[in-house]
């Protein structure tokens, strides 16, 4: 645990994601998958009434499967307990690990922070996935494939894997013709096989059981074309799958909390009034 020096108020956690070594881990590789808890202030002081904080997310930073973008995960973290959200900041396997490292990461996140619910105060109904560019692609992945990507390791895996909602912040989202090349080497190497890229290409593996999505891009995105958020709310859409999307006309990649940018800073509203919106029974 650490403190906040502003406020010297307990507001961290760093959580274990795994009783040993992970599924597939390399002792080479110093690299271990672990979360950080942002609680809400009650939650992570025993001797406080239990606040009732409206859900949680796990935050799952962009950086092309290669490494964590560090200004999407604090910031977005510290932003959600401002609107009322515990948050936990996922530290994933990224490249020399290859899929499905990742994505187990991510299922057994979901699957601790369900498991301890209580601990948190949160209902076992309000727990979603938020994620930037690489990160919106392996939050799509635990929205979207519901097949675990590892075996049990103990009784936290008999919890339900699947993310209730999910926020796709400029996702990579297709490894067809608008794919980001790095991220899709990154995560199955250079010569992918097809039937992996294609189901990974999450546009290809929606169905009506897929996680509500949010979802916003800028039209004129240089690294990770606007056409990955378009593809994906087309395919929710056919399956009739609720989504909200948002196209802003101008703005790099990466922007994230878009602290220099007013015009694109809309996205926090528009994202909490979703969150607000989006159903408390599971689909």
């Amino acid at each position: 645990m650490r403190k906040d020096p502003v406020s010297d108020t307990l507001t961290t956690m760093e959580l274990s994601l795994w009783p040993g070594p992970a599924p597939g881990a390399d002792p080479a590789i110093p690299d271990v998958p672990r979360l950080t808890a942002y609680p809400l202030e009650s939650a992570a002081d025993a001797t406080r009434p239990l606040a009732r904080p409206k859900g949680a997310l796990i935050v799952l930073p962009g950086g092309g499967y290669e490494g964590h973008a560090e200004y999407e995960g604090e910031p977005v973290a510290r932003w959600l307990n401002s609107i009322g959200y515990c948050a936990f900041v996922l530290h994933y396997r990224v490249a020399p690990y290859r899929h499905p490292w990742p994505l187990a990461d991510v299922q057994r996140a979901v699957r601790c922070v369900r498991r301890q619910r209580a601990r948190w105060g949160v209902e076992p109904d309000r727990i979603g996935v938020l994620g930037f560019s690489a990160g919106g692609h392996l939050a799509g992945c635990a929205g979207i494939l519901h097949v675990s990507a590892y075996e049990p390791v103990d009784e936290t895996d008999t919890v339900d894997a699947r993310p209730d909602f999910m926020v796709l912040c400029y996702p990579v989202i297709t490894f067809g013709p608008h794919r980001h090349d790095g991220s899709m080497r990154n995560l199955l190497g250079q010569a992918p096989d097809p039937d992996l890229r294609r189901m990974l290409s999450l546009e290809t593996s929606v169905t009506s059981r897929s996680a509500p999505a949010f979802l916003w891009h800028t039209a004129n995105d240089e690294l990770v074309p606007v056409q990955n958020s378009l593809l994906l709310a087309e395919s929710l859409g056919r399956s009739k799958v609720p989504y909200e999307l948002h196209v802003f006309p101008d703005g790099r990649h990466g922007m994230a909390m878009a602290t220099e940018r007013e015009d694109l800073r809309a996205w926090i509203t528009l994202c909490e009034a979703w969150l607000s919106r989006v159903g408390r029974k599971r689909q």
